[in-house]
């Protein structure tokens, strides 16, 4: 029996990456499985990983900068489960460009997927954990956030405010036995990381000298992280930022 058995959990931006990786291993520790994802076939997909190896999974389409589509979203996953324990905010997009390069078009889409659809998702999901006295709230930065990154500067401010919002939100749930932490990865073998080394692939490869480990991260690495944190071994941690960057950070 897995640390998650019985609970029930809602991933955005479940269907590949490093979402995929965070859905596979919440099942692997018994939780049900919302995979929210504006790519309703990547969703479905990892759906059917997780019933192949026994688990249970629902696959969510939504586009998550809609708060109306992030209601009916919630509404479906509760409708599915019956209760929601666990929130993992995954859902991310980033365009490496120098910020006097960029425009006010792409700063409003860093915004509204890094940031506003957090707030989204909280929003309609944190009364349903109040109800039932208890919850686990992860949400998924960047080690960008923390220390600043070239050519992130927008997502960089996105990431920083989710780590503000989420040490906030953990004061203000703490007396609902409700817990928020941030998962912060540094460079991470995913498909936005094979995009930015498109945009700059220097940039890219200087960074992934630096790291004291010698590796860039897998999805897997920074699953295990927000499964610990989704799980009841976190319990007395709330309003913390771990980094999972092979040492890139630490400070």
């Amino acid at each position: 029996m897995g640390n998650l058995e019985g609970m029930a959990a809602i991933v955005t931006g479940g269907g590949r990456g490093i979402g995929r990786a965070i859905c596979l291993a919440l099942a692997h520790e018994g939780a049900r499985v919302a995979i929210a994802d504006i790519l309703l076939d990547n969703a479905q997909s990892v759906c059917r990983e997780i019933e192949a190896g026994g688990g249970k999974a629902v696959a969510l389409q939504v586009d998550l900068t809609k708060r109306a589509e992030v209601e009916r979203m919630v509404e479906a996953a509760l409708g599915a489960f019956g209760q929601l324990n666990i929130l993992v905010n995954n859902a991310g997009w980033d365009k490496l460009e120098f910020f006097l390069d960029s425009e006010e078009e792409t700063w409003e889409k860093v915004l509204a997927i890094n940031f506003k659809s957090v707030i989204y998702t909280c929003k309609a999901v944190l009364p349903h954990m109040v109800a039932q006295n208890g919850g686990k709230v992860v949400n998924v930065a960047s080690d960008a956030g923390r220390v600043g990154s070239l050519g992130e500067a927008v997502y960089a401010g996105a990431k920083g405010a989710i780590i503000a919002f989420s040490k906030s939100l953990a004061r203000e749930m703490a007396r609902y036995r409700i817990n928020v932490n941030v998962v912060c990865p540094g460079l991470t073998e995913t498909p936005l990381l094979e995009k930015s080394r498109s945009e700059m692939p220097n940039v890219v490869e200087a960074i992934g000298r630096s790291v004291p480990l010698r590796r860039l991260g897998e999805p897997e690495d920074v699953a295990r992280a927000v499964a610990f944190l989704a799980s009841p071994a976190a319990d007395y941690v709330t309003g913390q930022t771990l980094s999972v960057s092979g040492g890139l950070t630490m400070a």
